[in-house]
């Protein structure tokens, strides 16, 4: 033998010795007769013997190549069916699914979706982390991240799932301290409780009805780390703030809360999911981020 044979050649051999042509071969691989011709060429090169008779007539296989024929017959299936063994393991999610999210929308949205998640696939386990920090995705530790606000990076590898509103609210309590606005230079007045994981908590703009936009700046009294901590403060009078629309409309339905200045809109935010900047996305990352697209729809 003159040098190490390449397996990948063997379907070559196997597609002439069964067709009996270099031409069927070709037309049942899809490829051209020269590449077929070359590769079988190859290949007794590689094992130092003749593995065909090739006639103007018709091709037929050697004794050395009937032998290595047959034996390739079973190597052949045999990645076939390891070939498809792999890619029913593959479609199925396994291991260990790594995921973060801020704080208020990973305890209301995704903790129920993982439990939802671990019933269909029960093989796998689930990590979830929840800051309101943004997390480094090039580290490595997470299969995907859900991101609420604006993405300032384009070089990032994220979709849109969807977009939430959010509304300034206080409660009636704060308001009855004749801090109640009725205009929007009023605002700046009043007492505010700043989310330190925006970069400028105390700033907003607002759109009126007409398309102006008039940008406020709060007086910031307290600062919190995460958003529920926000709500929090907010409920107890601390001061106002911006919050979700999907975490405070109960509280306004209700009467805990006040929306102020419902005519002056601000920024929709958006709901992304940003993965990691490697090309291949395992399926328990797939399905996840499927059935997150649906659940949110459902919302």
């Amino acid at each position: 033998m003159s040098q190490i044979m390449k397996l990948d050649r063997l379907p070559y051999l196997a597609a002439v010795i069964e067709a009996g042509s270099f031409t069927q071969a070709a037309e049942r691989l899809g490829v051209t007769k020269a590449v077929v011709s070359a590769q079988v060429s190859r290949l007794e090169e590689e094992l130092g013997v003749a593995l065909l008779n090739r006639t103007t007539r018709k091709v037929s296989p050697t004794p050395e190549g009937d032998l290595l024929f047959e034996r390739s017959r079973i190597i052949l299936q045999e990645a076939a069916d390891v070939r498809e063994a792999l890619s029913s393991a593959m479609d199925r999610p396994t291991g260990v699914l790594r995921v973060t999210a801020p704080l208020d929308y990973g305890q209301l949205v995704l903790v129920p979706l993982m439990a939802e998640f671990r019933k269909l696939y029960p093989e796998c386990s689930v990590v979830l982390d929840l800051t309101d920090q943004i997390v480094d995705m090039q580290s490595g530790k997470w299969d995907l991240s859900v991101r609420l606000g604006w993405l300032n990076d384009s070089s990032m590898k994220a979709r849109k799932v969807s977009e939430f509103r959010q509304a300034l609210v206080a409660t009636p309590e704060l308001l009855k301290q004749g801090l109640s606005p009725t205009l929007i230079s009023d605002l700046a007045s009043l007492p505010f409780v700043g989310n330190t994981a925006l970069s400028d908590p105390g700033t907003w703009d607002f759109s009126g009805q007409n398309g102006q936009v008039e940008r406020v700046r709060f007086d910031v009294v307290a600062s919190m780390s995460t958003t529920p901590a926000v709500l929090e403060a907010v409920k107890c009078g601390l001061g106002a703030s911006v919050l979700p629309c999907f975490l405070v409309d109960d509280a306004i339905q209700k009467g805990d809360l006040v929306q102020l200045l419902p005519e002056w809109e601000l920024r929709k935010g958006g709901i992304y999911m940003v993965f990691p900047p490697a090309r291949y996305r395992p399926p328990k990352v797939k399905v996840f981020a499927d059935m997150l697209i649906e659940a949110v729809g459902r919302r």
